[in-house]
Parts: structure tokens; C-alpha cells; sequence
């Protein structure tokens, strides 16, 4: 056994020297030139930031008027908007004038139908299933949008930097990985972790979506900046809510230690500490000790 021990730890540490000493893998263009997400700054940012309705609204616009046509929002309904600032009845034009359709069943023949969308209806796909829409952009499968902020890392911070992302590829890196080069139908994007993503670039020029006066101007970095806002509150429209109560809990735990600290002043300040003896020393096992000792005669 000893032999075969020996035999073991030997194989074990030449196992582990050779993997030291292995020539480490070449980098992967996707390592070397992948940008982690430009910062960026939301008013729901941060343990006491609140969302700002009037760019949620432009943020909803922009979706409306750009994303709705590829991408759903499966886990959202229309009468949610009313906590962007629309009444019950901007709600309702908002739901009936949606270019899509909510799938449904004419009651007369039971066929697969379509009707105009209610305040009470989650926002409708664009596609009909899953293969329709891989279909319909190349084989990919555009994502729904409903908790893309919480599914992908960096939040709004990446969709930000990925919609302000296309560039050309740079020549260095066609220089050192040229099987790396972007495939016909595809789009360089630095910020996608693999490098070339699908969708095009879905904002393209100033002005490609018109604000209502007294809002900043649509530039492509505005309406980035105010789309990937809308996505924060379509993931966690609750968000204010969890930090205003998270700051009372805060708050309230506090007080509870404090006034808990001085209530065990209070009550115990004065007690003196009692120790008791316990095992050989004490008195108890010394008398039985004492008795066995002498039923057994023994001194001591």
C-alpha cells in the first residue's frame, strides 16, 4: 500500500508541474477586443434613485417606434404605463393604436384570430412563434426585452454602450485574426461578447425619433441613454418602492440596536456576573470523589 501511495503522489505531482510548465492557449480575438459597458448615469441609480417618468416616457417611445418591431415585452401590460405618468385613457389609445395584434379566437368559427389590444393585455410579440421569428432575422432569435437589464451583465450600462457600439472592425484586429472577420449578415459590436451580433444597428441618425417639445434633443446617445432607462423600470417597475423601504428598514434597525443596547444596560448593568464552578472544583464532585475514595480506601 505504502508503494502504491508513493506511486500515486509521484504521478500527481508530474501531473502538476507539467500543467505549470504547459504553453498557455492564444488569445481569442472575443478576449482581446471585447469593451466591458461604458458607465452610465440614471436617475434610478444608486440606494436612493428614483425614476424619471419624462424619460421613461421618451424611453417608451423610442421602443414603440424602434424595438417594438423585433423585440416583445412579454411581462408587461398596457395599463403598467399609467405609473409613467399616462392616464386610463392615453392607456387605452396606447393599446388600441398598437400595430400589433393580440392573437385570439373568433367566437363564431373558433379559428385562430387577432383582435386590437386592451389596457388589460401584456404587450404582444411581433412574431407569431419562435420559428418565424428566426425566420425573420437570419436564424436569431431576437430577445424579449421585458428583463433584459437583469438577464445581461451590466444592466443599462450595456445596452447603452450596445446599441451606441457598431463601428467598422478595426484593422489590427483583421491584422492578427483574420478567420475573425465579421461574417456577411452580421454586425461588428465590441460590446457584444462574441463580436458580431445580428440585429443592425437599430439607431442609426439624430432625430430618428421625434420628442415632443421641451425635451432634449434625439440624439442617437439620448434615445440610448433613454430606452435602456425604460428597460431598467420594464425589469423592476417596483425599484423606487424596494429602495424608499429599504431605507425605512435601514432606518428602523438601527433605532432597534440602539434602543435594545440601552435596554440591556438598563436591566443588567447592575447584576454582578456569577460564575459557576463546574467539573473537578466543583464541591459537589469533590464530596463524591471524597466518598468513593473512602468506600475504596484509598488516602487522599
Amino acid at each position: 500500500m505504502g508503494l502504491v501511495g508513493v506511486v500515486f503522489s509521484t504521478v500527481l505531482l508530474i501531473s502538476f508541474f507539467n500543467n505549470i510548465s504547459a504553453d498557455k492557449p492564444e488569445p481569442t480575438a472575443e478576449e482581446e477586443f471585447h469593451l466591458s459597458p461604458e458607465p452610465l448615469a440614471l436617475a434610478s441609480n444608486g440606494p436612493f434613485g428614483k425614476f424619471d417618468t419624462k424619460q421613461l416616457q421618451r424611453g417608451f417611445q423610442v421602443y414603440k417606434e424602434v424595438c417594438a418591431a423585433c423585440h416583445g415585452l412579454s411581462l408587461v401590460a398596457f395599463h403598467d404605463l399609467e405609473a409613467l405618468g399616462y392616464n386610463e385613457a392615453e392607456v387605452k389609445a396606447i393599446a388600441n393604436q398598437w400595430p400589433i395584434e393580440v392573437p385570439s379566437v373568433n367566437p363564431e368559427t373558433g379559428e385562430a384570430a387577432t383582435r386590437k389590444a386592451l389596457s388589460s393585455d401584456r404587450f404582444p410579440s411581433p412574431y407569431a412563434n419562435e420559428t418565424a421569428a428566426r425566420a425573420a432575422n437570419n436564424n436569431a432569435l431576437p430577445p424579449d426585452l421585458s428583463l433584459i437589464t437583469k438577464a445581461r451583465g451590466g444592466g443599462a450600462a450595456y445596452i447603452h454602450s450596445l446599441l451606441t457600439g457598431y463601428r467598422q472592425q478595426p484593422a489590427e484586429l483583421l491584422q492578427k485574426f483574420p478567420a475573425a472577420k465579421t461574417p456577411e449578415g452580421l454586425y461588428y459590436n465590441p460590446y457584444f461578447p462574441n463580436l458580431n451580433l445580428a440585429m443592425p444597428p437599430p439607431l442609426t441618425a439624430d432625430g430618428q425619433v421625434t420628442y415632443a417639445p421641451g425635451n432634449p434633443a434625439p440624439t442617437v446617445d439620448q434615445m440610448s441613454t433613454d430606452v435602456s432607462a425604460f428597460l431598467v423600470w420594464t425589469a423592476e417597475p417596483k425599484l423606487a418602492v424596494r429602495k424608499a423601504t429599504g431605507l425605512w428598514v435601514t432606518i428602523f434597525l438601527l433605532f432597534a440596536t440602539v434602543f435594545g443596547y440601552l435596554a440591556y444596560r438598563n436591566l443588567w448593568a447592575s447584576e454582578k456576573r456569577k460564575v459557576r464552578v463546574t467539573g473537578a472544583l466543583d464541591p459537589k464532585n469533590q464530596a463524591k470523589s471524597a466518598s468513593a475514595k473512602a468506600k475504596a480506601g484509598i488516602e487522599g
